[in-house]
């Protein structure tokens, strides 16, 4: 497996909730992997890399292990959902979080970061936030998203 975990954002509108998260995924270029959720601990190995898009992380179909975060609403409203995460000479951590303001989003991911770490006895020295905000127009569904995705796919059967 790949020491590569790539973070990506996405968001899509469409006229269903899971068409609309479909959208998202597609415009992370996650969209044709099962992705598996994973409670949010950076290996000491990996290196945490921010991306446009996620590259092609093997055939369509495989499992793919990912920390997620996701917002969805029918407009009119503001979504937003980010991850952030913090990392040092050993392991690291994600926290993901959802609102309807990037603010809102921010100040939970500083505080999630901060409480995990108050958590472990691990050396963190750097921190990042990804954000993805999306204004649902009236009536219409939309779906934004933020995702680390962890190494290669793998197949699933």
């Amino acid at each position: 497996m790949s020491s590569i975990i790539h973070v990506v954002a996405g968001a899509g509108t469409a006229p269903t909730e899971k068409a609309a998260y479909d959208a998202a995924l597609a415009d992370a270029n996650l969209h044709n992997y099962n992705l598996v959720p994973v409670s949010s601990v950076v290996p000491a190995d990996a290196e945490v890399v921010r991306v446009d898009q996620a590259p092609d992380l093997g055939p369509a179909g495989n499992r793919l292990n990912v920390v997620q975060a996701k917002a969805a609403a029918v407009g009119p409203e503001t979504v937003a959902a980010g991850i952030g995460w913090t990392t040092g000479p050993g392991p690291g951590l994600f926290y993901e979080a959802d609102a309807e303001a990037e603010a809102d989003v921010q100040a939970r991911l500083e505080a999630g970061l901060d409480a995990g770490r108050g958590l472990r006895d691990w050396t963190f020295g750097h921190e990042e936030t990804l954000i993805e905000a999306a204004e649902a127009a009236p009536g219409e569904h939309t779906c934004v998203v933020v995702l680390a995705a962890y190494g290669e796919s793998e197949p699933i059967c």
